[in-house]
């Protein structure tokens, strides 16, 4: 859920600063008074492509910030790591996005910078606008499809028959490029032939390459590493080297030891450095040793490492790379060699793919079936509810004749609002008020299922009154029971059944115009008469006994 929102410059509105509950919030207001810049700020938030048009007159820069917070945080974590983003903290994910006259405008996840794209992505993950401007999701076929299946809880099967029709999609992949492959003649055959030898003469491995390179790195050090370290021996441990002066020095110490503490402390300090410098001296010697390579160990290091440095630069710059593709000119080679066996094996492979799709897609339609009926019956349950009193909504199931990403079938919510009219899609036949309130009959129902956090309805009361504004507010207050639910309204039966209100004011001189948006359900006494001003007249005493009625109802 958005639990704080702040708004800056943004169109009419100079800032705001909003703390949000659970539960359903209603935002209420005079015709015109700029209740939009509220969606429009989630609509930034969510991803959508916004112009320097939203920038306000209070300076050069719009920006909007939110904090939201999810109970379970793994779903979003694990897209934030796909996104290259930092995970939430506590389930805790900060948003922010600014739009500038004179710079780049920039977007924010966790504090780090992102794409417009990224907020897209996670914008699916934590809200779902229903209104004017987004009939599009309702009308698409797949967003339909998706929507049942939800309901239909189908994610195991579905899952079961993408594995299978992915794989045959990769059979057919390859089918299809070895027919448009031309054959190898003998000596391109003999050319890849001749590569995989090269390969082979190396025979690379992790380990063998990565000894390689020690043993090379040695090769090319040696004589400097024998040399210096004899050197370094001598200095220390020969006739006139350092331990020899130091054993002097050692004997010398000694005899002043017992005289002061401090005496003793620096004698025992020179006598361990006379031991430290031995082991050193041994050590260097030990490293002469074992770094003594012969003329013979030196040319073949060399040699295998340049073999190994040709090898790389034609096929890659790593272990792994080569052997792909030394693999790749063999399958080509032994494609080439008998094509028609080839193809037959793929084709043979393809059709028992085939046959295997057709148990889960099966599994997949009757269960939509199903669903399809349980879902018809329960959202026109709910429609009646909303004041569509001989509407039909109805779920088509067809089979597809080609196996796809839809597993077998595809669904259409067709409707129709007035008896006598056909049922038809709901592109076809739905104004915006009828869409809003067909997606708010499918989200009560798909409330369980539906794991988008927040949902905000515009216009989802438009051309209904009364005793069905009634039942608008009571379906979505059911919703809130599942999710954080957001609705701009225009009808006082609606937000009397909110638990939270928002109430956005325009103010006007003779020359400037700005918007204001305050809480104002924690005063019951301003909610009144806001409720009163929606009824016809915030100063009628009818008008106030009704509002206050509504909300103590």
């Amino acid at each position: 859920m958005i639990e704080f929102l702040k708004i800056s410059n943004m169109a009419l509105l100079e800032s705001a600063e909003i703390e949000f509950g659970s539960g359903f919030t209603a935002v209420t207001g005079e015709t015109g008074a700029g209740k939009s810049v509220l969606l429009g700020a989630l609509a930034m938030l969510s991803g959508a492509r916004c112009g320097k048009e939203v920038i306000g007159m209070f300076s050069d820069t719009c920006r909007v910030d939110a904090i939201l917070n999810f109970d379970n945080y793994t779903e979003i974590n694990a897209l934030l790591d796909t996104l290259g983003l930092p995970p939430c903290e506590d389930g805790v994910l900060t948003l922010s996005r600014t739009i500038s006259r004179k710079t780049t405008s920039r977007a924010f996840v966790n504090s780090a910078p992102t794409t417009l794209s990224a907020l897209n992505d996670l914008g699916e993950c934590w809200i779902d606008f229903h209104g004017p401007g987004e009939p599009q999701k309702l009308f698409s076929k797949k967003n339909q499809l998706a929507m049942l299946d939800l309901y239909a809880d189908n994610s195991a099967l579905l899952e079961k028959y993408r594995a299978i029709f992915n794989e045959r999609e990769r059979v057919l992949k390859e089918l299809d490029e070895l027919a448009q492959s031309k054959s190898l003649s003998s000596d391109e055959v003999e050319f890849l032939k001749g590569r995989i030898a090269s390969i082979d003469m190396v025979s690379p491995s992790e380990e063998k390459i990565a000894e390689l390179e020690e043993k090379s790195r040695l090769a090319e050090a040696a004589s400097e590493i024998v040399e210096n370290s004899a050197m370094v021996s001598g200095l220390i441990s020969g006739d006139d080297g350092a331990l020899m002066s130091l054993a002097s020095a050692t004997r010398a110490a000694e005899e002043i030891a017992d005289c002061t503490d401090v005496a003793k402390l620096l004698s025992e300090r020179l006598r361990s450095a006379c031991v430290e410098l031995a082991d050193i001296a041994s050590e260097y010697d030990a490293l002469g040793r074992s770094s003594n390579m012969s003329e013979e160990e030196i040319a073949t290091a060399r040699e295998e490492m340049t073999q190994w440095l040709s090898v790389s630069r034609k096929f890659g710059p790593t272990v792994k790379a080569v052997l792909e593709s030394r693999e790749e000119m063999v399958r080509k080679i032994e494609t080439q060699s008998d094509v028609k066996a080839t193809i037959a094996k793929l084709e043979e492979k393809s059709a028992e793919l085939l046959k295997a799709l057709k148990a889960p897609a099966e599994s997949i339609m009757k269960s939509r079936k199903e669903a399809a009926k349980n879902l018809t019956a329960n959202v026109g349950r709910v429609l009646l509810k909303l004041g569509f009193k001989n509407a039909k909504f109805e779920v088509l199931i067809e089979a597809e004749k080609e196996p796809s990403q839809n597993c077998g079938s595809v669904c259409e919510f067709q409707f129709s609002a007035n008896p006598g009219s056909p049922v038809l899609p709901l592109a076809k036949i739905a104004s915006s008020g009828e869409l809003a309130r067909v997606m708010l009959a499918i989200k009560t129902i798909l409330a369980e299922a539906d794991s988008t956090p927040l949902l905000v309805f515009d216009e989802v009361d438009a051309n209904v009154g009364g005793e069905i504004g009634a039942e608008v507010g009571a379906e979505l207050a059911g919703l809130a029971g599942k999710h954080q639910v957001f609705c701009v309204t225009h009808l006082p039966q609606v937000a009397a059944r909110a638990t939270a209100h928002l109430l956005v004011e325009k103010s006007q001189t003779e020359t400037s115009t700005s918007v204001s948006i305050r809480k104002i359900d924690s005063s019951k006494d301003e909610r009144i008469k806001e409720l009163a001003r929606m009824l016809g007249d915030r100063n009628s005493p009818s008008a106030l006994a009704h509002a206050e009625k509504l909300l103590n109802k």
